[in-house]
């Protein structure tokens, strides 16, 4: 017997065999698709990565095979990589039940070695969304963002990784100074750089300058553009394009670059039914593990957004700066402040996590956080 067989229990074959499932291998230059009804063995197809024609004709096969109707309903799903939201919207215009799934909550055999294909990942998928169609929660389903809050987040997460180039320039350029002993006194690419490297650079050799030269034309190219982004930002914001962020911008401790990446990564286009689903989301989730007298806390999942949740735990350091007398600072106070390093390093991740639900209240119920103060308005 198969292993869809096996998967799909008899009281259950009947619900589903109308039906016809599909997974997604993707990468760069081919994909494989495992299509089965839940009843046959699997058909696997190979096409070109990105020929969506391909795909329908597969699909139209394997309904073939499985001998469905042209309209049976079908199911898919693929892993969140590099192909992003496009295949997805993709499969819904076609009318297909499609499911994007977290790669990291995917089951593995635990085995030191175990084997890995294409041919076996899209198998196992494919068992898994059978098993995920019968009810069993199997993995992680990622929420779709709109198109336009998808493109929404380009502009901050362009900034980030400029900011690491800068960074990059910067030390290279250090770096490449110290070969002669150079230290520079003043900011590599600042105002005063021009003039600092015309009087001291003629002392390194022609090739050394003019790798120094072209790292310099680089950082101030990487600089230059972040100047337009950042303005680009406070045009909208001056505009008052961007309400959301303006309104959290408002609480004291949390500026407007903060409350941008806040509300394009997380709180501008997700929903949240309690504050444990945004934890979840964040990462900031507990993991304990309890087997038999053995009862330890892992601490936090880290499984959510990585962004959100490193910049809620840099607020949070703010907050206990900027907000001396609202509750969060006072309980913060109260629990960790007396400990030590390692002690207030815990603290403010706990800290993060409360920050993220008071923030949550603050913009879908206008909630100000107990003792928080708002910015003066100016006139």
């Amino acid at each position: 017997m198969s292993i869809f067989h096996e998967t799909v229990v008899q009281d259950q074959a009947a619900a589903i065999q109308a039906d016809l499932y599909m997974s997604f291998e993707l990468s760069d230059k081919k994909w494989q698709l495992t299509l089965s009804d839940g009843r046959r063995g699997p058909g696997r197809y190979s096409v070109e990565a990105g020929d969506t024609v391909a795909v329908a004709q597969c699909i139209a096969k394997a309904k073939e095979r499985c001998k469905l109707q042209a309209q049976s309903k079908v199911h898919s799903c693929y892993e969140a990589g590099r192909d992003g939201w496009w295949l997805h919207r993709w499969l819904v215009e076609q009318d297909i039940d499609n499911i994007v799934v977290d790669s990291a909550s995917i089951e593995v055999n635990r085995h030191a070695r175990r084997a890995k294909t294409d041919r076996l990942d899209g198998d196992k998928l494919l068992t898994m969304l059978l098993r995920h169609r019968t009810g069993e929660r199997v993995w992680s389903v990622l929420h779709e963002p709109s198109a336009e809050d998808e493109d929404a987040r380009r502009a901050h997460r362009e900034l980030a990784r400029l900011a690491k180039e800068r960074t990059a320039h910067t030390n290279r350029i250090s770096s490449l100074l110290v070969l002669h002993n150079l230290r520079p006194h003043v900011i590599i690419g600042g105002r005063d750089w021009g003039r600092w490297c015309e009087r001291h650079c003629g002392q390194v050799p022609p090739a050394l300058r003019a790798e120094i030269e072209r790292e310099s034309a680089r950082l101030a190219l990487v600089k230059q553009q972040a100047k337009a982004l950042e303005a680009a930002r406070r045009q909208e914001l001056a505009a008052g394009k961007q309400p959301l962020v303006a309104h959290l911008a408002q609480l004291r401790a949390i500026g407007p670059k903060g409350a941008w990446i806040l509300v394009k990564e997380l709180f501008g286009w997700r929903r949240f039914s309690n504050r444990r689903e945004l934890a979840g989301c964040l990462g900031l989730a507990p993991t304990p593990y309890a087997s038999g007298d053995s009862q330890i806390e892992q601490g936090i999942s880290k499984a959510g957004n990585k962004r959100a949740r490193a910049l809620l735990v840099e607020l949070a350091w703010g907050w206990l700066r900027l907000q001396p007398d609202s509750a969060l600072t006072q309980w913060f106070n109260r629990r960790f402040a007396a400990g030590g390093k390692r002690m207030r390093r815990i603290g403010i991740v706990a800290l993060a996590r409360r920050l993220a639900i008071a923030l949550w209240r603050y913009l879908e119920h206008g909630e100000i956080p107990n003792g928080a103060v708002l910015k003066p308005t100016t006139a």
